[in-house]
């Protein structure tokens, strides 16, 4: 008799045993699964911007709305300075640096820092026109450079510059910028 109890009682742990087994695979194959999904599935973003429609963006790419308005907002940081604002204007253009950018960035930018500080030159920039390449991550905006020493508007010249960006993950970071030479158009008027 203590020999059939006993085989009873092994067969319920068994039993048990096979259970919880089975019950583990499960899990770990829905997690496996899960995580698979999750890596690889885009990620996405909801964006309020104050402009003409919602914008999102995605893991899988910038959309040509979102590099238009970052790429204004960051001309309109960039080209627009005054002495008095010099260390504002640099430090909000090292902040939507890349990091590998942000050296030499500031750099530059100090340069610029050591030569306007202390003077009363200013400039600001109007933006006429406005180009986006969302699958090379750059972009144009052409407009008017205006310089201003004092209260007297000294020139107005027409200008184009360049912004390179990278995208990485749901982070879109300046890379450079600069002023577009003529030299550096093809035949049909767009910068190479």
């Amino acid at each position: 008799m203590d020999y059939s109890v006993g085989l009873a009682q092994n067969q319920r742990v068994y039993k048990q045993r096979n259970a919880l087994g089975i019950a583990v695979l499960v899990l770990l194959a829905l997690v496996v699964l899960l995580f698979t999904l999750g890596a690889t599935r885009d990620r996405e973003v909801v964006l309020q911007p104050i402009l003409r429609n919602p914008l999102s963006i995605s893991s899988s790419g910038v959309s040509a709305d979102y590099l238009e308005m970052v790429t204004r907002d960051t001309a309109l940081i960039a080209l627009n300075r005054s002495p008095e604002n010099l260390n504002y204007w640099m430090d909000s253009i090292l902040e939507i640096a890349a990091p590998e950018a942000h050296g030499a960035l500031k750099r530059d930018l100090m340069k610029v820092v050591q030569e306007q500080g202390g003077s009363s030159i200013s400039q600001y920039y109007t933006i006429d026109s406005m180009t986006v390449d969302p699958d090379r991550l750059t972009s144009e905006v052409s407009g008017t450079l205006h310089t201003v020493v004092g209260s007297k508007a000294v020139t107005a010249e027409v200008k184009r510059f360049r912004f390179i960006w990278k995208y990485s993950g749901l982070s879109l970071q300046l890379r450079g910028f600069g002023m577009v030479k003529p030299a550096e158009h093809d035949d049909e008027g767009r910068a190479l």
